[in-house]
């Protein structure tokens, strides 16, 4: 933990592929006119601490190096292992920010209300269009999250017939007809593991080949690396080597591409929020930085930040909406 207010400390728990050849978000990505300009205040100084989601720790690290620049007498630790790491440190009382790119499960709140006395506050930050990648070499046109199911999981509740474990079966001539799929994922303390497996395995099992990796660069790795392989992970992540899917809800419909536009709608099946949870008691208003941070977050300034770092923007009433939470 950090002592006093000092220069930036950002300790982030990382696989050592950090560092990633981000392209830039989709041209559809423009900030609302709506959205409030950042006027900093005064007096802001302190320590804040965030634990929490692996897919949202770049985002929440360029968030803190804005924040030192308006605020240099603040120092922020920033760690990113999973969101399922967040629950437990706001519990403990050993961070006051939990990013995470899931919701939190009910026994996480109700763990949290049970030690505090009152629930956790939930902050939307941004969008995020969870996008299924595959080698840039890769010849498929799309798949469907029936599909997906049938090559993820063992219980196939979105439907499909068999398995689907040759790149043949999805429609692959050639010499891609009889190659394997190599898949590649996030562990189970992953945000990201748990809203792939609800929203495309129907809440169904992995299977248990799943090369599971312990953060976003490490899956990006692996499948800029293999040709037959195939991976999920937030789109803020994707690099030059790999190719987004277009995905349908189901065979024969349209395929929805990965981009901006389409997460904000809801027409691309795996778009959802990335959270911010707070530990704020409901008669207590935050501190000064905590809020200052916030308001950042959701201002003009901090939404510029999101689409650098390759993910959505929050339209302006829905950001309107996560300020009167603080407020």
């Amino acid at each position: 933990m950090l002592r006093s207010a000092a220069p930036l400390l950002l300790a982030l728990v990382l696989p050592p592929a950090l560092a990633r050849d981000a392209l830039p978000a989709p041209e559809s990505a423009q900030i609302d006119a709506g959205l409030e300009t950042y006027t900093p205040t005064s007096d802001v100084a302190g320590t804040l601490s965030s634990v929490g989601s692996d897919t949202m720790v770049n985002l929440m690290t360029i968030w803190a190096e804005e924040f030192q620049r308006i605020y240099p007498n603040v120092a922020i630790q920033v760690q990113g292992a999973g969101s399922s790491t967040s629950p437990p440190a706001l519990i403990e009382g050993t961070a006051r920010f939990g990013p995470m790119s899931r919701r939190m499960k009910a026994r996480e709140i109700e763990a949290f209300e049970a030690r505090h006395g009152y629930r956790p506050t939930s902050i939307r930050v941004a969008v995020d269009a969870l996008a299924v990648y595959v080698h840039r070499d890769n010849p498929l046109a799309g798949i469907s999250l029936t599909e997906l199911d049938a090559i993820f999981s063992t219980t196939r509740r979105c439907g499909h017939s068999e398995p689907i474990e040759r790149w043949g079966q999805l429609g692959l001539e050639g010499a891609w007809n009889s190659r394997p799929i190599q898949l590649f994922g996030r562990n189970s303390v992953s945000g990201t593991y748990g809203y792939f497996k609800d929203a495309a395995l129907c809440k169904g099992d992995f299977r248990p080949d799943v090369n599971e990796q312990p953060g976003s660069a490490s899956v990006v790795q692996a499948v800029a690396t293999s040709p037959e392989a195939i991976g999920y992970f937030g789109i803020g992540y994707r690099t030059s080597g790999i190719r987004p899917l277009p995905i349908s809800r189901r065979p024969g419909l349209d395929y929805v591409e990965a981009t901006a536009e389409n997460a904000t709608d809801g027409s691309y099946p795996l778009s959802r929020y990335l959270y911010l949870y707070i530990d704020k008691r409901p008669d207590t208003p935050l501190t000064p930085m905590e809020r200052e941070f916030v308001r950042m977050v959701l201002s003009r300034r901090g939404q510029a930040l999101v689409v650098k770092d390759g993910y959505v923007p929050l339209p302006a009433d829905v950001a309107r909406r996560e300020l009167s939470r603080i407020d």
